[in-house]
């Protein structure tokens, strides 16, 4: 008597191959879809109707004061850090009366403020570096900005763009994001969509920029549920998945 053979097992589908995976296999990888020149022109040319003269949401009285302040926005909201620096800058607003005040005062100021501790180590550092190294001036260059306690390239760039006017971009969350999502300058770290954004955007648009893309970002390109019902610039986005509202 011939045995019934015994039924198969379904194969579970196949996950589907990473870019990495198919770069790793010697297949092209499909590169992200880019905004033209023209659209970036347009979209650019809308922002500065709607908003000729942005600025910052962060509070500060000086190029030290919001060098501190951009120090301390980290992983913080620019609500929360004005709520601390108010009280902050009106017992020190230059380097020598931050370290006058001294750290446990400054940490006091800031408990506020995510990661305050560590925060207030860099302020009083960077309050030091720039009394003994350069007159209590903050500098005018990326290299010595980033030589500072608690100061990165994003740091940097703000400091630049803000106090100096340098035509220079920030690239926090909100940029990196809308820089992938509507295809403007898609990149896989901070620093590709920085340069992508540079090369992109046209030269007379540049010294407000950072601020236009941060505050999209912010209010209308949100992470979650992007308002692309209200979004000035969706007809230009090459978003796949838009929103109705």
């Amino acid at each position: 008597m011939s045995k019934t053979p015994a039924p198969s097992r379904p194969r579970s589908p196949k996950a589907p191959k990473t870019a990495a995976a198919k770069r790793k296999a010697g297949k092209r990888v499909k590169a992200p879809p880019r905004m033209s020149p023209e659209a970036v022109e347009e979209m650019f040319r809308r922002f500065s109707d709607a908003m000729p003269e942005p600025k910052t949401e962060l509070e500060y009285h000086n190029p030290y004061t919001l060098l501190v302040a951009v120090v301390l926005s980290a992983q913080a909201t620019d609500k929360g850090v004005n709520k601390a620096t108010r009280g902050l800058f009106a017992m020190a607003d230059t380097p020598q009366a931050m370290l006058d005040l001294g750290e446990d005062r400054v940490r006091d100021a800031i408990k506020t403020i995510g990661l305050f501790r560590n925060k207030a180590k860099n302020v009083i550092a960077l309050s030091r570096t720039l009394v003994d190294e350069h007159d209590g001036q903050v500098p005018r260059d990326r290299a010595q900005l980033e030589a500072l306690p608690g100061v990165g390239r994003k740091t940097a760039n703000v400091v630049l763009n803000v106090a100096f006017g340098e035509p220079t971009m920030a690239v926090d969350t909100h940029i990196f994001r809308v820089g992938n999502r509507t295809g403007l300058a898609p990149g896989k770290t901070p620093l590709d969509v920085e340069m992508g954004l540079l090369a992109a955007i046209p030269q007379p648009y540049l010294q407000h920029a950072h601020h236009w893309l941060i505050l999209h970002g912010r209010y209308t390109c949100l992470a979650r549920s992007p308002k692309c019902g209200v979004c000035p610039v969706a007809d230009l986005c090459l978003y796949p998945d838009k929103t109705a509202t």
